[in-house]
């Protein structure tokens, strides 16, 4: 049984830095897909950034470029999303999702998720 659980949220003021974590269990993931959703209220869930288990490949959202970066601790089975320059938008649960990937390309749609953490709280305040 997969399991992730995300930790490092919380309460930050603009242009402050958080890094989340994503411990991953139940199995192997060398062949997985690790991604980073965020969903605000009233808003839909949206990719925040993904990339292989194995590192080749990393992807962003436009909103994610040049300030947040997607990491592997592959030892510790951790993935981790490092936030900089954080701005009130950011403002979002954030969670974690991993796939068995087939192909190498970016998978950004939820819906293509199989396992989900349960969510970590990031608030950034103006």
């Amino acid at each position: 049984q997969v399991q992730l659980v995300e930790s490092g949220g919380g309460l930050v003021q603009a242009g402050g830095s958080l890094r989340l974590s994503c411990a991953a269990s139940g199995r192997t993931f060398i062949r997985y897909f690790m991604g980073w959703f965020r969903q605000a209220p009233g808003k839909e869930r949206e990719f925040v950034a993904g990339g292989s288990w194995s590192g080749d490949s990393t992807y962003y959202a436009d909103s994610a470029k040049g300030r947040f970066t997607i990491s592997r601790d592959a030892p510790k089975a951790t993935v981790s999303l490092q936030m900089n320059s954080l701005k009130p938008e950011d403002t979002a649960v954030y969670y974690c999702a991993a796939r068995n990937m087939l192909y190498l390309r970016t998978y950004s749609s939820g819906d293509e998720y199989n396992y989900w953490g349960q969510g970590t709280q990031v608030t950034v305040s103006s």
